[in-house]
């Protein structure tokens, strides 16, 4: 269960060299990133009421989805195997990509605890009850930027409402994005696809005009999967939660990402702490009213 010695890609290994960190995460990703999951991960996962699904279309477009059930949902019956026991929503775009060899990006993420794991890999079942994702990637991930919230599944039954296909953010969209303290956010890339946290106070995604979204990048890993990924590969899903509705928004974009000597320092201010910024260009949206039958805590900031 050897993991290659380098598992990161030309984008990644670009972003590293430009933060003066390549070849401390040439010493580093060998050992954090896997080839199949440890205990403590197929253990992690199995607790959850949800978990956030990376996938891409057939024109090469990635989406970011979430599926829920009662803890033990998803289920990992060997190290290199995790099992979800949900089907993707009839008609939604991950339905389409849930498909026998089709890459996935999963995240599992408690915000109550501030844990999270990846795993990224490719549909090795599907059937009308779920599918089965076998490992190719495997690593954790630090608790910066997760707002604490805990999220208990109700077991409603009745499917969600229709999804809503916006061809431009309405301002029910716009309100949804500007007081959000948290997104999901899908990428891709020639072998496959991740799905990502990201957090801030409310407000950190800016809303501008023409619907430019703003989205301040922190010091995180420097892994650097995520940009990366658009890096080679521009575009970008954003997956929004209303908490309190439990209504999904889907926002599909072209990203740009703003280094420090690019940007106006207004720009960076505005973003305090950033170390670059991603600009994205809204091309579509979907809108699912009570996507998620989850019931939340109140935040702990």
């Amino acid at each position: 269960m050897d993991t290659p010695r380098d598992p990161f890609h030309d984008g990644e290994r670009a972003l590293q060299a430009q933060a003066g960190m390549q070849a401390r995460m040439a010493e580093i990703g060998p050992r954090a990133i896997r080839d199949h999951m440890p205990d403590q991960h197929r253990d992690f996962f199995a607790q959850l009421p949800f978990l956030v699904v990376g996938s891409v279309d057939a024109d090469g477009q990635p989406w970011a989805s979430v599926l829920s059930g009662p803890p033990g949902f998803v289920q990992s019956p060997d190290p290199h195997t995790l099992r979800v026991a949900a089907p993707a929503p009839a008609g939604s775009p991950l339905a389409a990509h849930v498909r026998v060899g089709a890459p996935l990006g999963l995240l599992g993420i408690q915000p109550h605890t501030r844990r999270r794991n990846r795993m990224n890999g490719s549909v090795a079942r599907a059937s009308a009850a779920g599918f089965d994702v076998e490992v190719e990637q495997s690593f954790g991930n630090c608790p910066k930027y997760i707002r604490t919230r805990e999220a208990f599944f109700f077991g409603d039954d009745a499917p969600p409402a229709p999804a809503q296909p916006l061809p431009a953010l309405d301002d029910a969209a716009r309100a949804l994005i500007r007081r959000a303290d948290t997104l999901f956010i899908a990428s891709a890339h020639a072998a496959g696809v991740d799905v990502s946290h990201r957090g801030g106070d409310p407000g950190f995604v800016t809303v501008g005009p023409d619907d430019l979204l703003t989205l301040p990048d922190y010091a995180g890993n420097f892994f650097f999967n995520t940009l990366g990924n658009l890096l080679l590969e521009p575009r970008a899903g954003l997956l929004f939660i209303d908490f309190d509705s439990g209504d999904l928004l889907q926002v599909n974009g072209r990203t740009h990402i703003v280094e420090k000597e690019e940007a106006l320092a207004d720009a960076l201010a505005a973003h305090r702490g950033a170390q670059r910024l991603l600009r994205i260009a809204v091309t579509g949206a979907l809108r699912v009213p009570g996507g998620l039958p989850l019931q939340w805590s109140p935040i702990d900031p």
